[in-house]
């Protein structure tokens, strides 16, 4: 069975979304900037274009407002986009066995 790289970088960022979401704003706004632009570059790197437009428009609200419930509907958006392009046997299994959202 051949491994599709694709997979492995949506997983990678469907992780590091749900990483910064499942701190539900216990994170600092430093690690927070810098967690979202390795995300953004990565989604630039492999032209998933929707997730990069995301993370950069909440770079931009995280150096105007700060820290706030805005960052989980920006989490949620992306992990909506990774997920658009992910294969059903790829998505993580929530705990509960239901996708929930993260909005606060």
């Amino acid at each position: 069975m051949r491994h599709d790289p694709m997979m492995a970088i949506q997983a990678d960022l469907m992780r590091r979304v749900d990483s910064l979401a499942g701190e539900r704003g216990h994170v600092s706004a430093l690690r927070l900037h810098d967690e979202v632009d390795q995300i953004r570059h990565i989604a630039r790197a492999f032209h998933l274009d929707e997730v990069e437009g995301l993370a950069s428009t909440l770079e931009s609200a995280l150096s105007l407002h700060g820290l706030g419930p805005v960052v989980l509907s920006y989490l949620d958006r992306m992990r909506e986009a990774i997920g658009a392009h992910a294969l059903p046997s790829m998505m993580p299994a929530p705990l509960g066995s239901a996708v929930m959202p993260l909005r606060a």
